[in-house]
């Protein structure tokens, strides 16, 4: 009867258990962290860009050997992307991107990274056009200005003998002058009665110039003898007038020729690389109605071991009081 009654009170804390353990499982659950941020980065990774190489498909050899491309174009249709490269003999190609990207609605993948040589040697045909002074247009003048032929080093730096093409030879007017001089004119007005000034004009028109009086010089005509003494009676006046003329002069004048020829140059040690990239169109993705998935969080094995130990304690305190009282009815029984 008794080891019935330990049995129900064992059976009742086994209960007690079971009924505590969800609550120590839900103990340490907190409702308001989400469960991105129960997740936590190693040290390693914060912090010092691992994420974003990772997330880019980049290693640490790319950020060594970087190359950039010098020009980028894009097809109008948006499906191909080439990237070019002119790379020196000390630049290593291993630089150049080829990871997947993103860009404008595609998403691009190289497909092909194609090697050029460039040439040793390159030439081509040239014609330069020089313009220089002249202060004549006389044609042997002008021809003494231009040598036969002239050394000329392009923008690119291709350079050359270029010769003299004659037949472009021209001549121009580089501008017009005008200068200012004056100009004088002289009248004479005889047979006038008395050296009054009145009777003479003060301006005149001379060559479509208006002139003014100047000076006046008279002049005695016809004396006669009055008691030994000349008494002229006629005089003439010689009026001298002054003006200024305009008249315009070529400056000076340009001459303008061209010169052609061959130009050429050693091409510089590089090698272009072509890398090609094939885009396709990035489809929308439809967004899923967000799901509260709750992370998995330690078991608090707290909650759990302190009923079982009361239940330890309790058996062991019961099994003791069982043991002493039958041992003591094994020792009255001999009596």
């Amino acid at each position: 009867m008794k080891m019935k009654q330990i049995s129900a009170l064992c059976a009742m804390a086994l209960a007690l258990v079971l009924t505590m353990a969800p609550a120590a499982h839900a103990a340490n659950r907190d409702p308001n962290v989400s469960p991105a941020q129960r997740v936590t980065l190693g040290k390693e990774e914060q912090g010092n860009g691992v994420i974003p190489r990772r997330q880019a498909g980049m290693n640490e050899m790319d950020f060594a050997t970087t190359c950039y491309p010098t020009s980028v174009t894009r097809s109008e249709d948006g499906t191909e992307i080439r990237k070019v490269y002119d790379l020196s003999a000390a630049e290593d190609p291993a630089g150049i991107a080829r990871s997947d990207f993103d860009q404008e609605g595609f998403h691009y993948t190289l497909v092909d990274l194609l090697r050029q040589e460039s040439p040793e040697y390159e030439e081509r045909l040239h014609t330069e056009t020089v313009s220089l002074p002249s202060k004549s247009k006389d044609m042997a003048s002008v021809l003494s200005l231009l040598p036969t032929q002239r050394e000329f080093t392009t923008e690119d730096g291709l350079s050359g003998t270029l010769t003299l093409q004659l037949d472009t030879v021209q001549v121009e007017v580089a501008g017009y002058g005008s200068s200012t001089k004056e100009v004088s004119a002289t009248r004479s007005y005889p047979n006038l009665a008395s050296q009054d000034t009145a009777n003479i004009p003060k301006t005149i028109q001379d060559g479509g110039r208006t002139m003014s009086l100047q000076d006046i010089r008279w002049q005695t005509d016809n004396t006669d003898g009055l008691d030994g003494y000349s008494v002229g009676d006629r005089y003439t006046a010689v009026a001298t007038y002054t003006g200024s003329a305009t008249s315009s002069y070529v400056k000076g004048y340009t001459v303008i020729a061209d010169y052609s020829g061959t130009v050429s140059r050693i091409a510089l040690n590089k090698t272009r690389y072509v890398a090609i990239f094939e885009g396709t169109p990035i489809q929308p993705v439809e967004l899923l109605p967000d799901i509260d998935i709750q992370a998995p969080v330690g078991f608090n094995w707290a909650c759990l071991l302190v009923p079982l130990g009361v239940i330890a304690a309790a058996g062991a305190g019961v099994g003791t009081a069982l043991f002493l009282k039958h041992r003591k009815e094994n020792e009255e029984e001999p009596e």
